[in-house]
């Protein structure tokens, strides 16, 4: 067992000691490129423009409540959250990972529609594919025989078909207990959701045993995910996971996306804006 404490919150303190840190941090790398171009003017290294490099800040308008939510997830899931997916842990791999492919498997439904939706028919068929070798060869989904006949698991989501339309993720959101977010992500898990609670499949979205099989659910993951809140000491983990979140779809929708350039006016903007 062991017993850790949520520091506090300083937004303000906190960003203007980041701000101090990436200047001095920046001032350095400035002395050390002069010195370097100095010696070896041939191999001065170009400098960057700020359109070379992505912005830093992240669009969060709703950050007091953000962080607030931040707080109260970091709480329970050291209280609650982890110590029970620690403990799913030990149980025999064999069950945790039919347990994991189960709900996987009925994932690839969502999965079907959503990338129908985006007019990738390739991948639809494949999801679909998996679908029924799972749920036939491999017993209710409890084996993914699918992996073993080369199809891979690619799950997508109505957030995914969104950013396929051309919605943009709009502003940062912590969603409790679920974690970070951004406005459109939140809509497309809460479309996600509706799509399996309309289809119901097995009965599994509805009545007294979707309270119990939700909470297998969302233990399961958890336990395949190793993040802990405030588990690397700094300071500015608001912050970092901001940035790495919001960044990381970005870069995903560019994937979506690949004929499209970002206009110069929007080098300046706020990630995720």
């Amino acid at each position: 067992m062991s017993i850790r404490s949520v520091p506090d919150e300083t937004p303000a303190a906190d960003n203007s000691a980041a701000a101090a840190k990436a200047e001095a941090v920046m001032q350095a790398i400035a002395q050390q490129s002069a010195s370097a171009a100095a010696q070896n003017p041939q191999e001065a290294a170009i400098a960057l423009t700020p359109a070379d490099a992505p912005p830093m800040y992240t669009y969060d308008p709703w950050e007091p409540m953000n962080r607030f939510v931040y707080r109260f997830n970091a709480r329970f899931d050291e209280a609650i959250f982890w110590p029970v997916a620690n403990a799913y842990r030990r149980a025999p791999s064999p069950i945790r990972a039919g347990i994991h492919n189960f709900f996987g498997n009925i994932y690839e439904i969502d999965s079907v529609i959503n990338y129908t939706l985006q007019w990738r028919l390739k991948y639809g068929l494949r999801s679909l594919a998996r679908f029924v070798i799972n749920s036939t060869v491999g017993i209710g989904g409890l084996i993914d025989v699918a992996s073993k006949t080369h199809l891979p698991p690619t799950p997508t989501g109505f957030a995914t078909t969104l950013s396929k339309w051309g919605m943009h993720p709009g502003p940062y959101l912590v969603i409790p207990l679920l974690g970070p977010s951004t406005l459109r992500d939140g809509v497309g898990f809460a479309a996600d959701y509706g799509v399996l609670y309309g289809i119901n499949i097995l009965g599994m979205y509805r009545g007294d045993a979707s309270w119990g099989l939700g909470v297998v659910n969302a233990v399961d993951q958890r336990a395949n995910i190793n993040f802990r809140y405030y588990g690397s000491g700094s300071a500015f983990e608001y912050e970092r996971i901001r940035f790495l979140y919001v960044r990381r779809r970005l870069i995903e929708d560019e994937g979506l996306h690949p004929k499209e350039t970002r206009k110069p006016s929007q080098a300046h903007e706020p990630a995720g804006k």
